[in-house]
């Protein structure tokens, strides 16, 4: 209790609240079903009564027709029809019971929940600290609750993306995520050269504190070294990070981009939502914008506008400004989570209508795949949305803590 204090009574207080609200109530589920509408695929009786097929049945029923009675009970499930066949799905409101046997639901919903208790551990344990700064040298115990959110996330990616490595129909997938990895990596090694007047990331900074820390580590378990890290292994470490960061996020990317464009073909007569929808999209790279210095910091913080005596901020408001923006973008993308995540739904009723337009016989079993796999699908979808924003706001959380950004970003929040 020395060592952490108040901050384990914290810890201990919300994970006994997630251990007894989560049967209870569930951001996650919540999210999934607030107002999001399915399509339900069509019955077996219904797509007969659309193809005028009417059941028959056999005349022989002698003991040499009974090997063939389960490939006639496959049969009279699966059937083909027309193409063009007018199929009019129906809708429904999501339930809760619709989710829980959902692929990746379980992961989901944890997911969800106890990134939700992080940010409260996290909001007053930074709460306490502000009120007790340094009490007794205690640890910053939400730091730890920061890095195993974001362990469990990027074991959900891991996850995910192995499922593009499953199975003998896969091939362009799997080229696909090995061919991001390489490409992010080169990217990565390419910006890491960058000299820090151009893009400010803070590594020589952070090469020099990390080889103090490991110094002083060492110093106390007795080990004299003099020699230091190499900058360049550090670089390439990282590199190799974004590398795998990148492989990760490449089929979430793609999963977005499809779901932003579905957005806006459905919000063609709202003005506003078109906006909206815009904004979210290339709001990261707005944000990227802060961290040229030419652009940004040099802006902000160096030039003096006529008319005015000092600049428009001071350098530690604006470090402050970076990381409240990462936070209102986060923030602001998953308010728009649920909009996102219907327009993905409705993609089964996009799937008929592009069959309709198509010639030649589908089987029946086919159509009501190509329906039933949307919504079977719709919690992998969900964290290959969320998972990014919630890394976004956990490392924003350690780079603000270990960043020394305590006091200011207090008095904007």
């Amino acid at each position: 209790m020395a060592l952490f204090g108040a901050q384990l009574v914290i810890t201990m207080i919300v994970a006994s609240f997630l251990q007894k609200l989560s049967p209870h109530f569930s951001l996650g589920r919540w999210l999934l079903c607030c107002r999001l509408v399915r399509y339900l695929h069509p019955t077996t009786e219904e797509l007969r009564q659309l193809a005028g097929i009417t059941n028959h049945v056999g005349k022989g029923k002698n003991k040499g027709n009974r090997r063939s009675n389960g490939q006639q009970k496959k049969d009279d499930q699966s059937f083909k029809v027309p193409r063009s066949l007018d199929i009019q799905l129906e809708s429904t409101k999501v339930q809760p019971l619709d989710v829980v046997n959902l692929h990746f639901y379980p992961e989901y919903q944890w997911l969800v929940d106890f990134s939700v208790c992080c940010v409260a551990v996290y909001a007053m344990t930074e709460v306490y600290l502000y009120f007790m700064p340094n009490g007794d040298g205690e640890f910053n115990l939400s730091l730890m609750w920061c890095l195993i959110a974001i362990a469990l996330l990027l074991k959900v990616l891991f996850s995910v993306t192995a499922l593009y490595f499953m199975g003998n129909e896969s091939s362009g997938e799997r080229s696909m995520c090995v061919t991001c990895g390489l490409f992010f990596f080169v990217l990565a090694m390419v910006v890491l050269i960058v000299d820090e007047d151009i893009l400010e990331f803070g590594l020589d900074k952070a090469y020099l504190s990390l080889n103090e820390s490991v110094a002083g580590f060492l110093e106390t378990q007795g080990v004299n070294s003099k020699k230091s890290a190499s900058l360049i292994g550090f670089k390439l470490i990282l590199a190799i990070w974004c590398g795998f960061v990148g492989a990760f996020f490449t089929f979430p990317g793609l999963r977005f981009a499809k779901m932003h464009y579905d957005s806006l073909k459905y919000a063609r007569e709202s003005a506003v939502w078109k906006l909206i929808f815009n904004v979210s999209f290339i709001s990261p790279f707005l944000l990227l914008l802060l961290w040229v210095k030419p652009i940004a910091r040099d802006y902000f913080t160096v030039r003096t506008f006529p008319g005015m005596k000092s600049t428009l901020m001071t350098p530690d408001a604006f470090e402050t400004l970076r990381l409240v923006a990462i936070v209102v973008v986060a923030l602001f993308r998953f308010i728009l989570m649920p909009s996102y995540l219907q327009s993905y739904l409705n993609m089964a009723n996009e799937r008929i209508a592009e069959l309709k337009k198509e010639a030649g016989q589908i089987l029946s079993t086919e159509i009501q795949k190509k329906v039933a796999r949307v919504f079977y699908y719709l919690c992998v979808v969900a964290l290959q949305y969320v998972a990014p924003l919630l890394m976004c706001f956990f490392f924003t959380f350690l780079l603000k803590t270990l960043g020394k950004f305590d006091e200011l970003l207090l008095s904007f929040l």
